[in-house]
């Protein structure tokens, strides 16, 4: 340590001498302390934080260009440490080691980028810092100059490290970063001599992370005007599958609030995506697909797009996917129907009495190998018959063997899927309880919704619920019958005493039915 202290201090006092002499010295002192610090960063940091080398090395960096390279490498080692970080910022030496990027030394480049970017790797305080600063413009500037690929590579690693703040993507798309990257991206997709998949892969995640700022997304958005979005037609027909993933993502980020979903609609962007989609049904990539049906599902969000997806024949163009043996997709298809279906009776009505969705939704309600999958496949059939609370469809599900799963379903370990399936078996009991009371008997949904009644930890919600649709069972004599025999009457009078007031009323009226003598179940239809 006192060795390092010397070179320390040794880089300080060259002001009398020649400036050659100078820079050897300085040469030596660097060499010394690089040494020190990669062989124990710990050890070193406090002293290094303490002694004004931060400012020192600036000094040298503008000064001094033979050292330019070791200044850098002992910057990009202490970056290293995390306390070191914000010294480096508060000395200006991310500024100072900007304009070495646009050297030809490659050994300069190389550890000028790697010093900027540990500066910057996982410190938001270092960021916050950097967006006071006019580095986002100088980056962008350094990324237009970049004249061979591993320039350009360098650079980009830069970007991406800052464009995880918030505020320097604002600036970065102020400074118009994605002219370039859309210039880049064309520009490697036209070459035969760029080896494109590694660089294409960077540039498109450079482009995501931008999006994944509201502020940066907006900017970028410009009502459907924005250079991205204006290219997302082009990327999505691409026979390139990198820039297929590019497109489907930026619109899923596009489309996280309603008025660019409204807009993109009407752009016509739906079909685009139902296109990508259709290349890859059969051994297809994944991630093309999933990013496909995440940007389908975000824009049925809004009421008027899911009207219009409807009637442009969306829900039939997705079931290509129902024959998908991939996980990922079966889930975000799923999601993406059940999306669809919120609130829409006809389309409801239709989807729920087509054999080939059910049978398959009922398949994947058998998958316990993917509870992710198993858990939406019974949450869309819930879905179909709350919508359309039709007795077609009821009958239909019951047909396809679907409502043991909605039974299933009940003893989820989510409170929002047991609320679901309630509500469903209710609205079925409701219509035609006739075609299903032996479903609900072979499943053994009224020990299932005994056990909710008399747990504890059960929700006052799912609790009222499941008191409504016992009150709907009583129509059946089999299973008031069945209701006797389990003693769900004690059960009853226990809940009298709950504390939830929704919960005694419900408890009360269940109560009072199932000790008369006559089948008026005063129907619980939510």
């Amino acid at each position: 340590m006192d060795s390092l202290s010397q070179h320390l201090e040794g880089l300080k006092l060259f002001g009398n001498k020649d400036q050659v002499e100078v820079e050897e010295e300085i040469l030596k002192s660097l060499n010394m302390v690089l040494q020190a610090v990669t062989g124990d960063q710990q050890l070193s940091g406090s002293l290094l934080e303490t002694s004004e080398i931060f400012t020192t090395l600036g000094q040298i960096l503008t000064s001094h260009p033979r050292c330019a390279v070791p200044v850098a490498q002992v910057l990009a080692e202490l970056a290293k440490n995390e306390e070191l970080k914000q010294p480096c910022i508060d000395a200006g030496l991310v500024s100072a080691l900007l304009p070495h990027l646009e050297s030809s030394d490659q050994d300069l480049l190389l550890h000028a980028g790697r010093a900027i970017g540990r500066i910057c790797y996982g410190n938001n305080t270092a960021k916050e810092a950097l967006s006071k600063t006019s580095v986002a413009e100088e980056m962008v500037r350094q990324l237009r100059r970049a004249e061979n690929q591993e320039r350009l590579e360098i650079i980009i690693d830069i970007l991406q490290l800052l464009a995880e703040n918030d505020s320097l993507k604002v600036q970065l798309v102020e400074a118009d970063v994605q002219s370039v990257l859309v210039e880049i991206l064309q520009r490697v997709q036209d070459s035969p001599e760029v080896d494109a998949t590694g660089i294409l892969k960077t540039i498109s995640d450079l482009v995501i992370s931008l999006l994944l700022g509201d502020e940066s997304m907006q900017k970028l958005f410009a009502d459907g005007t924005g250079l991205i979005y204006q290219r997302i037609s082009s990327w999505l027909m691409s026979p390139n599958i990198q820039m297929q993933l590019t497109g489907a993502l930026a619109v899923a980020n596009f489309a996280r609030n309603d008025s660019n979903c409204v807009k993109m609609v009407q752009l016509g962007v739906v079909h685009q995506l139902l296109d990508v989609l259709e290349k890859h049904v059969d051994d297809g990539d994944v991630t093309v697909q999933h990013a496909a049906l995440s940007a389908l599902r975000n824009l049925a969000i809004p009421v008027i797009n899911k009207v219009q997806m409807l009637e442009e024949g969306v829900a039939k163009r997705i079931q290509m996917l129902l024959r998908s043996e991939m996980p990922p997709v079966q889930f975000k298809l799923l999601g993406t129907l059940r999306m669809l279906m919120d609130g829409q009776v006809e389309a409801a009505e239709t989807l729920g009495q087509e054999p080939a969705l059910l049978n398959r939704l009922v398949q994947w309600c058998e998958a316990k190998e993917h509870a992710g999958v198993q858990g939406e496949a019974s949450r869309l059939l819930a879905s179909l018959l709350r919508h359309s609370k039709s007795q077609e469809v009821v009958r239909a599900i019951q047909e396809a063997q679907g409502v043991k799963h909605l039974v299933s379903m009940t003893t989820s370990e989510h409170a929002i899927m047991q609320n679901e399936a309630l509500i469903a078996l209710a609205i079925a009991s409701a219509i035609n309880l006739e075609i299903i009371k032996d479903a609900f008997k072979e499943s053994k949904l009224i020990p299932n919704l005994q056990k909710l009644l008399e747990d504890e930890m059960t929700s006052p919600e799912v609790k009222y619920k499941s008191l409504g649709l016992l009150c709907s069972l009583l129509g059946s004599g089999d299973l008031r019958k069945q209701m006797e025999e389990a003693k769900v009457l004690d059960t009853l009078e226990n809940l009298c005493n709950h504390s939830n007031a929704n919960v005694v009323q419900q408890a009360v009226t269940t109560l009072q039915i199932l000790k008369s003598n006559t089948q008026d179940s005063g129907l619980f239809f939510p």
